[in-house]
């Protein structure tokens, strides 16, 4: 077989592959379209969340501190995942690859007491901490013996 007919037998793979998958879309796009209800009333547009009307609003405004642990979530997760890869081949990468798991696992216990040391990782502001030490409920539990 020639280089020529090699490669368009790839570009001809490939641009089926493409067109396959364009028509995937659109044919679901429109299936729902076609098939989806066309009722059109003043409760189809409300919210319904697991079989309970909503209540308040959908602008709840949440503080730093919340994407800040969301974030420290995926990193951490994300590291998880690189050390069960590095799990499933600890066969074939051996003792070297053993030093590097604990390398790359003593920088994040690093990362992390960093974190826990300035607070980050704290949900309760500075604020709110001095007022549950000084507050009643505290002075409460101070006199019980």
């Amino acid at each position: 077989m020639s280089i020529t007919t090699e490669v368009t037998a790839h570009y001809w793979a490939l641009a089926v592959f493409f067109v396959g998958a364009a028509g995937l879309c659109c044919f679901m796009l429109s299936g729902g379209y076609l098939l989806g209800g066309k009722a059109h009333a003043r409760s189809k547009n409300v919210p319904f969340e697991s079989g309970i009307d909503p209540v308040g609003t959908a602008r709840l405004r949440l503080s730093a501190k919340y994407y800040l642990v969301a974030m420290f979530f995926v990193i951490f997760d994300v590291e998880a995942l690189y050390l069960y890869a590095w799990s499933t081949s600890i066969r074939e990468v051996g003792w070297g690859g053993f030093c590097e798991a604990a390398v790359f696992i003593l920088v994040l216990l690093a990362g992390l007491v960093y974190l826990v040391r300035i607070g980050a990782l704290d949900w309760t502001p500075e604020r709110s901490l001095r007022l549950r030490r000084s507050g009643p409920i505290a002075e409460n539990q101070r006199r019980q013996p």
